[in-house]
């Protein structure tokens, strides 16, 4: 896949919940990783305005386990003291197959739509662990970003045969990567076959419900250091 990188993620637990029922006070984890979970791991490891992020497919590279925690959660409307049981998933690990496209949707930053440099910028920031800090779906859930060769360890579901996930959340549909002014939640029917989830892309997905409106955020080239100036630094030849 062109503009592709690999890599391995993993911590001590994850928590992919659905935000649908977030509101609520209990927590519970999907027992993979959500596209959206995943697009925001690769947004930490490397992202600009100029490109957008497409998640290919993701293995399980570990047994599936949960383990329940009380957590005091924060009181929002009135102070109270509550105990709420998050389920996690415990000792997780995945590798992601994922590329990027250029934001057409942001003609004003055309100037910065130099595919080498991007490409090569992402490759070195998996290398390094990614560029902001990872989170496996929630704040608390720390995690680590190591480059990896895609399907060449062994994965705990290899020799399983499909098994449909039901319904789950897709993602999002952001203003700024659709070019209407409008919110929207994505829902799909996911299969794991042999350990491997392969993703639909986002305008694939037919259940698709609005939330609300809302118009993108504004760049300019002046608010982003161009990608030119990225890769020079990164070579060392600026400071």
């Amino acid at each position: 896949m062109r503009n592709e990188i690999t890599f391995k993620v993993y911590g001590r637990m994850a928590l992919f919940t659905d935000p649908i029922t977030r509101i609520g006070g209990e927590k519970a984890s999907y027992a993979v990783p959500t596209y959206q979970a995943l697009k925001g791991i690769v947004e930490g490891i490397y992202w600009k305005p100029t490109i957008i992020w497409y998640i290919d497919e993701v293995r399980i590279m570990k047994a599936i386990r949960t383990q329940s925690r009380g957590v005091k959660p924060r009181g929002y409307r009135k102070k109270m003291n509550t105990l709420s049981i998050y389920k996690y998933l415990s000792d997780v690990c995945y590798e992601v197959k994922a590329h990027f496209e250029f934001n057409l949707h942001r003609p004003e930053l055309a100037g910065d739509r130099n595919e080498n440099k991007h490409h090569n910028i992402a490759k070195r920031m998996v290398e390094r662990g990614g560029r902001r800090d990872i989170f496996l779906g929630t704040r608390e859930c720390q995690g680590y970003v190591e480059p990896v060769s895609y399907g060449e360890a062994p994965g705990f579901y290899d020799d399983t045969p499909a098994i449909p996930l039901g319904t789950m959340f897709h993602g999002f549909n952001y203003p700024d990567e659709t070019g209407r002014d409008m919110m929207q939640i994505r829902l799909w029917q996911p299969v794991m076959d042999h350990g491997v989830i392969r993703f639909i892309r986002p305008e694939a997905c037919i259940l698709v419900r609005n939330i609300h409106k809302v118009k993108a955020k504004v760049f300019t080239p002046d608010d982003i250091c161009s990608v030119d100036r990225e890769a020079a630094m990164l070579e060392g030849d600026l400071p």
